[in-house]
């Protein structure tokens, strides 16, 4: 559970990853997924998806007056060689509902196998279709070189999204994933260039910048910004120059920063985007550019100035204000200091005020922190910030007894035949619903033979935590005798009549109260 939180992991990949630091090998045949009715293979699907790479490359090249202008477009309107089409295996889906199911199914793989891998749809009426359609046809390959899913990019004008990408399967997700980054992996070290979208990136590739990435049809997330930071020291933002894209590099300015990732933007002046100015200018001055590229607060300090007039006291006041907020939130007081004194100059203001205000700022941020901490550690300690068992906090000293009875009744088997075998609980003596689902799964598992072996099926990980955070906090004790059991059991039982009992008070009096309000 926890290196699925910490590296943003699947099941599957969190084992895996344990497998190996442990020396131990996973039989890929045995990891398998059930996304339908039919059990999927990853290996199967990694095969399935290279196939289908072959037949959309192959298609492209075809002699068919559809395939011709889809060449066409890559070739002429984008000024790719022949070379970066084939070394990016970029490909063509025909204009027919189903050539691809046609090739696929005649290769064995299935029509749901396929529909799983994202590759067919399916309408209302049961029917297969193909579900890339007179597309120029864009693989997504992971960094051991598998074709893990694709994008389209639609030659007609009347077609319906511009660009249609995989949605997840099972051996795809498009958070997590970078386009491009299993051949970036080799040469982006030191720089990382981030770009909005393929074309973008293979342009670049193609000039020779064999360092850009990009991600895949939705903005950059934690995930892909820790993958970055795994293959990279630095990364530029390399985002249109419209108003879209700029906001969508502040946005990546944050996640890659969070992420421990130095950061640098660049602003294509006079372009669109990087191939636009690549194809008008060519690949030095884009060099130049690049070697321009500012970095995260020099960025945020010309985006500022460009939204106020500092020539009016009012908008110089602003100014200032937004930047002082920017700067403290930088930890590091150098850092701090070199930003103030460049605010200072660039506004004509005084540093040593500037170093004030943002110290209040930072002072204040500190006083809402630690207030914030204390309320969250006072409600934590009754179970308030519990999400694992939310009813807790409704009724913490009921929850109390509940964890000490199941902790007994999970650790020893003689308390299970005690309660089992004398009826001396139920699930209804129980007031959370965790509590009462992990009651009636010991029960279950006792007549059943004592089995625990199916807990992972019937609780989530976080829930698995807890019920052995329950074992062990009763494992620490060394009196688990049968009088434990007996007061732990009474104990429930009163302080579960005492909460039901308020509740009926509280009840009986807003009714009282109604009647009350109605007579008069």
């Amino acid at each position: 559970t926890f290196i699925k939180q910490i590296e943003h992991l699947d099941y599957p990949d969190a084992l895996e990853l344990l497998a190996k630091r442990a020396g131990i090998t996973i039989i890929e045949d045995n990891r398998s997924y059930e996304p339908t009715d039919k059990r999927v293979n990853r290996e199967r699907m990694y095969k399935m998806n290279a196939d289908a790479a072959k037949f959309f490359h192959n298609c492209l090249f075809a002699d068919t007056p559809s395939a011709k202008e889809a060449l066409e477009y890559l070739t002429g309107k984008r000024g790719l060689s022949i070379a970066t089409i084939r070394h990016f295996g970029l490909g063509y889906a025909p204009d027919t509902f189903d050539a691809l199911r046609r090739y696929m199914t005649s290769l064995g793989y299935t029509e749901e196998e396929l529909v799983t891998g994202f590759l067919l749809g399916k309408s209302d009426n049961g029917k297969f279709y193909d579900a890339f359609r007179h597309r120029v046809m864009f693989p997504i390959i992971d960094v051991s070189g598998s074709v893990i899913a694709f994008g389209g990019r639609a030659l007609s004008p009347d077609a319906k999204g511009k660009y249609k990408n995989s949605s997840d399967t099972p051996v795809y997700k498009k958070t997590r994933h970078v386009y491009a980054l299993n051949f970036a992996r080799h040469t982006c070290a030191q720089t990382m260039i981030l770009c909005e979208g393929y074309m973008d990136v293979i342009s670049l590739h193609a000039a020779g910048f064999t360092n850009a990435v990009a991600t895949l049809g939705t903005a950059i997330t934690a995930d892909q910004a820790r993958l970055m930071r795994n293959y990279t020291k630095k990364v530029i933002i390399c985002y249109d120059s419209d108003e879209p894209g700029q906001k969508a590099a502040q946005k990546a300015m944050k996640i890659l920063g969070d992420a421990g990732v130095d950061v640098a933007v660049i602003v294509v002046p006079g372009s669109k985007d990087p191939d636009e100015y690549i194809k008008a200018f060519g690949k030095d001055k884009f060099a130049q550019v690049l070697s321009n590229a500012k970095m995260e607060f020099e960025y945020k300090l010309e985006n500022v100035l460009s939204k106020f007039d500092i020539n009016l006291p009012q908008d110089k006041i602003k100014a200032i204000e937004t930047l002082e907020n920017e700067i403290s939130a930088v930890y590091s007081k150098a850092e701090r200091d070199i930003y103030i004194n460049m605010v200072a100059q660039r506004l004509n203001a005084r540093a040593d005020s500037i170093t004030a205000d943002v110290e209040r700022i930072i002072s204040k941020k500190q006083r809402a922190y630690k207030k914030s901490e204390s309320e969250q550690a006072r409600k934590s300690v009754v179970g308030y910030s519990d999400r694992v068992n939310p009813d807790y906090s409704k009724a913490p000293a009921v929850a109390k007894h509940e964890e000490t009875v199941l902790g007994l009744l999970l650790l020893f088997s003689e308390h299970r035949r005690a309660v089992f075998e004398g009826g001396r609980l139920s699930a209804d003596d129980f007031y959370t619903q965790l509590g009462k689902r992990i009651f009636e799964y010991i029960k279950r598992s006792y007549e059943n033979g004592d089995s625990f072996t199916d807990m992972n099926a019937e609780f989530s990980p976080e829930e698995v935590g807890r019920i052995t955070k329950i074992k062990l906090s009763r494992m620490s004790l060394t009196n688990n005798g049968d009088d434990v059991l007996n007061e732990s059991i009474n104990s429930l039982k009163s302080s579960m009549e005492k909460k039901m009992s308020a509740a009926t008070v509280t009840a009986d009096d807003l009714v009282a109260l109604i009647n009350k309000m109605r007579n008069e």
